[in-house]
């Protein structure tokens, strides 16, 4: 099979690690979980079982990233389409715009964040459609992990130990994630027995005790207990719903996001402001090349905050944001030698972990689960290892909004899985980049220096990002060129250099692009994982 495309495999950047080249690969963000995913393809199993094995092992061995209580998406490339999964969980029934008279803004932390967790029903969906091995097989290494125990990795411990000082005091957080008072420090065995027990009742019953068994009772008591709305019935009547993608072209290619409501469609609509804008005549670390990636993402940002919602609440539909017209009218507010600092437009109606993984069948999957802001909401339900997401935090209060919280509806959602195809229908990369508001960012920068500079994934990962961060204010990571930080500010954008860990705020990437019968791995630096290969 001829190569459809060159790359450059050359690394200029800091990490300067080589991609990684195989048959059957699986990228992440934590090592043991990686390996997970990689023995279900050496036992026989497909690019969808290793998915669900790693994303099971994540849940115990990054539980700072998501963990039972997730929510999940995914894309999947089964060799002939491509299918989009939403298992994002809905709110309570009984929650309402009073229910939150008086506060300023969404909880996010403690059972009033919580709305009903998805990603358990995402992997029992994905197995049921296109798995090949037995479910019971996909959860034996994360078992494995929390019962016999895992020696924790380094930029998990530091992430760990922040959510411990900010969530300690939620029900159920100690006893689970803190023995011995603290958090584990990187290299120290971490076990649970709890989480252990609860993923071999998932696995058992393939996901039902979960929302309809012995789990689902013990999560509605929990909530009971504390006040909370959350009940058997919402757990019982949550659904993982297949939804298809939306589509872009760029560079070639054609991007694929999920519809609604996740901020996906904020990534296509920015790669179609920079097709309009003909991004792309300098190097892709060029001051001209950064500045109208930014002002495209600002503008995409501003109809993202304004209009994203629950796909059956939008008031404007995805197709109108995404017409060429409605594009290249807000491209043609871009000043190519000036910041602005953009509102939303007025288009005609018309702390997470990702995973790629790909098989020599040709099969290909973009899966993201995530429990938002770190550890989510802090509650871990007792005896279960069950930590909860805080996606109601990703609601409005703005009184007629079509994010306004609600009772059994889905908040607006930061995790996003993505997919490129080549012109002529074939698959070409499973990409994500994790970390709350940073991922449509990181998808705009991930697909521009690979698609449309021919970056390796590797490259793409390591280079320095920049994030928007409101107005006219961006942000750029200690190893931007100071000279291009230089010249954005004469350019009127307000540029802060942030130092730390880059993990919360510049995100960390998975790449996976197919290149004739093999594919090539990317797996971020700022986080602990690696891409795996044979």
């Amino acid at each position: 099979m001829p190569i459809p495309s060159a790359m450059d495999f050359t690394n200029p950047y800091a990490s300067a690690r080589s991609a990684v080249l195989g048959r059957n690969v699986v990228s992440t963000s934590q090592p043991l979980a990686a390996q997970a995913g990689l023995r279900m393809l050496l036992a026989g199993g497909n690019a969808v079982d290793a998915a669900i094995a790693t994303a099971m092992a994540l849940t115990v061995v990054e539980p700072t990233g998501c963990g039972l209580g997730s929510d999940g998406f995914a894309i999947v490339w089964d060799g002939k389409e491509l299918h989009g999964l939403n298992a994002s969980g809905r709110s309570p029934a009984a929650w309402s715009a009073d229910r939150f008279a008086g506060h300023g803004a969404m909880p996010d932390k403690g059972w009033e964040a919580v709305t009903v967790p998805g990603a358990v029903s995402a992997w029992s969906a994905l197995s049921r459609r296109f798995g090949r091995l037995p479910f019971t097989a996909l959860a034996a290494p994360a078992i494995d992990y929390a019962r016999n125990g895992f020696a924790v990795s380094p930029v998990i411990a530091h992430l760990w130990a922040l959510g411990g000082a900010r969530l300690g005091e939620q029900p159920g957080f100690a006893e689970c994630f803190l023995p011995d008072g603290r958090a584990p420090r990187a290299g120290e065995l971490f076990r649970s027995e709890a989480h252990a027990s609860t993923l071999e009742a998932i696995a058992e019953s393939h996901g039902e005790a979960f929302y309809r068994g012995a789990v689902a009772q013990r999560i509605a008591a929990h909530a009971r207990a504390h006040g909370a709305a959350l009940t058997e019935d919402d757990l019982a009547n949550h659904r993982a719903d297949w939804c298809g993608t939306l589509a872009q072209p760029f560079a070639g290619s054609v991007v694929h996001e999920l519809p609604p409501n996740g901020q996906g469609i904020a990534a296509l609509m920015a790669l179609g402001m920079m097709e309009a804008l003909g991004i792309g005549n300098q190097p892709p670390d060029h001051v001209d090349t950064v500045h109208l990636s930014i002002e495209a993402m600002k503008l995409a940002l501003a109809d993202l905050h304004q209009y994203n919602a629950d796909i059956d609440a939008m008031q404007i539909p995805p197709s109108a944001l995404l017409a060429p017209a409605y594009l290249a009218e807000r491209a043609r507010l871009i000043d190519r030698h000036r910041a602005a600092d953009p509102g939303h437009g007025a288009p005609k109606p018309g702390g997470t972990v990702y995973v790629a993984t790909a098989d020599a069948s040709g099969m290909m999957v973009s899966f993201i689960q995530s429990n938002y802001m770190g550890f989510g909401s802090g509650v871990v339900v007792p005896g279960t290892g069950v930590s909860l997401q805080n996606r109601g935090h990703g609601f409005s209060l703005e009184q007629g909004h079509a994010n306004q919280v609600g009772p059994a509806k889905r908040p607006s959602h930061t995790i996003i899985p993505a997919f490129a195809m080549h012109a002529d229908g074939t698959p070409q990369m499973a990409f994500g980049v994790m970390g709350g508001p940073m991922q449509s960012q990181g998808h705009v920068q991930m697909a521009l220096r690979v698609l449309h500079y021919g970056q390796n994934p590797q490259a793409a990962a390591d280079a320095p990002r920049w994030r928007v961060t409101g107005g006219r204010k961006v942000a750029v990571e200690p190893n931007f060129d100071a000279d291009v930080v230089r010249e954005l500010a004469a350019r009127g954008h307000e540029v802060t250099v942030e130092r730390g860990n880059g993990v919360f705020a510049f995100g960390g990437a998975q790449l996976v692009y197919k290149r004739g019968d093999s594919y090539v791995a990317g797996s971020d630096p700022r986080k602990d994982g690696q891409a795996v290969a044979f």
